[in-house]
């Protein structure tokens, strides 16, 4: 067995970790893939996920998402989990940013990317953009769900500009 494969066999048995709620074990797993290999960015993906979503140390999980980033550019996860991350954050210069290069990733999912923008524009307020960019998700997906959760977007955009 190759080198890499074995670093993706203990991924994917980190993965399985944190789906069965044992992230102390995930990350152990996730440090040790680290040690072997420092330039595996995928798992730094990872790491900051679990630092991000289940140990809430956003500082943390937004070094580690940068490391991933710098090692794996082309790796499309690690740009919806820092785009949450930086959205959560309220960081909308670095957020755009992130968008912006994510939509030139090989094997992005352009809608989530857009819907992402769509969220960006709506929490600044920026209702004309937000509903252009989730009718640009509604546009970019062929899942009935996507698409419908677009049109509820583009409804509560609208509703909030009646506000105001």
């Amino acid at each position: 067995m190759d080198h890499l494969t074995k670093l993706e066999e203990m991924l994917d048995k980190a993965n399985l970790e944190i789906k069965n709620g044992k992230y102390e074990d995930a990350s152990n797993l996730l440090e040790k893939i680290i040690d072997i290999d420092p330039n595996f960015g995928k798992a730094y993906n990872h790491l900051g996920y679990l630092y991000e979503v289940k140990f809430k140390e956003y500082e943390k999980g937004e070094t580690l998402y940068k490391l991933c980033i710098e090692k794996t550019p082309m790796y499309p996860s690690v740009y919806y989990n820092y785009a949450i991350l930086l959205s959560t954050l309220g960081k909308w210069d670095e957020l755009k940013d992130l968008l912006d290069r994510a939509m030139n990733i090989p094997g992005i999912t352009k809608a989530t990317i857009y819907n992402e923008y769509a969220i960006m524009y709506e929490q600044q307020g920026k209702l004309d953009e937000a509903i252009e960019h989730y009718r640009l998700a509604g546009m970019n997906t062929l899942d009935k769900g996507v698409l419908d959760r677009a049109k509820t977007s583009i409804e509560r955009c609208k509703s909030k500009k009646e506000l105001f």
